[in-house]
Formats: structure tokens, C-alpha cells, sequence
């Protein structure tokens, strides 16, 4: 058999999504709308969800040592999970930081760890490769989606042929970013639709009515992408999963569209393999 007969049409596969908002705008609980999921937590905002539909989680991880074992398991392992959530890769890269530094305790910075240069941030952006890793042999060998969970921040943006502007992006630094918005589907920036009011000459104030969109298409104001021709703002329902109408490998997997978990809850209201 010749190379020319390997050649076929990719199949729709499960997806890598990015979720990054400022805290308190539903990223944990727009996570938990996706197939079946078990969150493995650096952090703990799951109490933003209604107990009885709380996902399950491993404990939290309080060094890489817990992360790559929880990796393992879920690649190894036999279960019926479907979506992987890490919340927050934000909080992973205080975990891997510290880690780094343990290893050289006479530093006293991640610039001076491991021998400077560069050395320290370049071990922990290689750790968030690891977790990147990981993801794709869990969405190409098991099947399962993975939603990475990630505060925002704002970044100045200086580019050759324009002026300088700011925008939103992950709070993580440069070299730590590559896994989670270049080598996923979907990047979905969750905002507040914010309104501005006042008179003319006066300092105007923000208003919002407490409705939210979900960003998946190229925006200057931050940062955004999808593989799937998202051209306009999700609207975020608590408890409904904006992508499940838009995206094949989602649609209709475990979700029904339009039904929120709120309606019928009383409560009111975040190399694997070793080496």
C-alpha cells in the first residue's frame, strides 16, 4: 500500500476548548454543561453549582506530582467519563512555579531557578506542554473532550502596523500560553454586555444588565478563535452550553439545548505516561 492510499477525510473528533473570563462570570459553571465531565481542580469554584448537579473531581491537586497521577489515571484507566475539565490552568501555573523553585532553593525568583537565563520559565511553560500533552491523548485515544479554565487579564498589544491597544488575554505568562490558545479549537472569552451612561463632559459609568456572551471569533478586544466558523457572540445561559448547538462533536451529546439546570434548582446563586 502506497502513502497516497492512507489519505482520507478526518472524522469529527471531541474538542479542546479554552474558557477564560474575569472571576465570577460562570466559567467553572459553563464547563460543568459539557458532556460528563470529572474536573480536576488547582482550584475550588464549584460551589457555584447546585449540589445536585455538582460534577465529580478529583481532590485538589497541591503539587504536578497529584496532576500527572490524575492525568494517568484517566488515561489508563477504565471509566466512562466523557469531558476532562482543568480548572484553572491560571492556578496550575502557580503550582508549577512553586515546583520549580522547590528544586532550587537557593533561588530567590523563577528568574534566578535552575540556573537563569530563562531556564525557570522555560521548565514550566515544558510542564504546561506535558499538560497539553495529556489532553490530546485523552481526546485522540479515549474519546473525551478537555475545557481548560483560565482567569483573564489584560495585555498591552504592540504591533508593526498599528497602534498600541490593549486587550484581554489569559493570565498566564507568554511562554506558558502557547498550549491553551494556539493548539485548541476553541478560545471563548465570557463577558459581561457592559453599557456605558452619563452626559456629555461628564466621567461615564459602567452598567451592565447582568447578561453574558461567550466570544469565539476573532475580536480585537480580546482573546478568541473557533475551528468552526463562528462568525457572532454565544449567548450564556447558567447552565446551558452555548457550543452544543454549533459545534458537530457536541450537539446533542448529553446536553439538551436550551434547558438550564437553574430551572430546576431551588438554590441560587469555577508525557503523561512517565518519563
Amino acid at each position: 500500500m502506497g502513502l497516497l492510499d492512507t489519505i482520507e477525510t478526518p472524522q469529527d473528533r471531541p474538542v479542546l476548548v479554552t474558557i477564560c473570563a474575569d472571576s465570577g462570570m460562570g466559567k467553572t459553571s459553563l464547563a460543568a454543561t459539557f458532556p460528563k465531565p470529572i474536573f480536576i481542580r488547582a482550584e475550588d469554584g464549584m460551589q457555584s453549582i447546585p449540589r445536585e448537579r455538582r460534577p465529580d473531581a478529583f481532590p485538589m491537586i497541591t503539587g504536578s506530582a497529584m496532576l500527572w497521577d490524575q492525568l494517568k489515571a484517566l488515561i489508563h484507566d477504565e471509566h466512562d467519563y466523557k469531558t476532562l475539565v482543568i480548572d484553572s490552568v491560571t492556578a496550575l501555573e502557580r503550582i508549577f512555579l512553586a515546583d520549580v523553585l522547590a528544586q532550587d532553593p537557593k533561588a530567590k525568583s523563577i528568574n534566578q531557578a535552575l540556573g537563569g537565563y530563562g531556564a525557570g520559565t522555560s521548565a514550566i511553560a515544558a510542564m504546561h506542554q506535558r499538560v497539553r500533552k495529556a489532553a490530546g491523548l485523552l481526546n485522540t485515544k479515549r474519546g473525551m473532550h478537555v475545557v481548560f479554565i483560565a482567569h483573564a487579564d489584560v495585555e498591552t498589544m504592540r504591533l508593526p502596523d498599528s497602534d498600541d491597544y490593549m486587550r484581554y488575554s489569559l493570565r498566564l505568562p507568554d511562554k506558558s500560553l502557547p498550549p491553551y490558545v494556539d493548539d485548541v479549537d476553541v478560545v471563548g472569552f465570557l463577558k459581561l454586555e457592559t453599557f456605558t451612561k452619563g452626559d456629555e463632559g461628564e466621567r461615564k459609568k459602567a452598567f451592565s444588565t447582568g447578561d453574558r456572551q461567550l466570544i469565539v471569533h476573532a475580536c480585537a478586544a480580546n482573546v478568541s478563535k473557533n475551528r468552526f466558523g463562528i462568525t457572532d457572540p454565544l449567548e450564556f445561559v447558567p447552565g446551558v452550553n452555548p457550543l452544543a448547538a454549533v459545534i458537530p462533536a457536541l450537539g446533542g451529546a448529553d446536553i439538551v439545548a436550551g434547558e438550564s439546570w437553574l430551572a430546576t434548582s431551588d438554590e441560587t446563586t469555577t508525557e503523561t505516561e512517565g518519563e
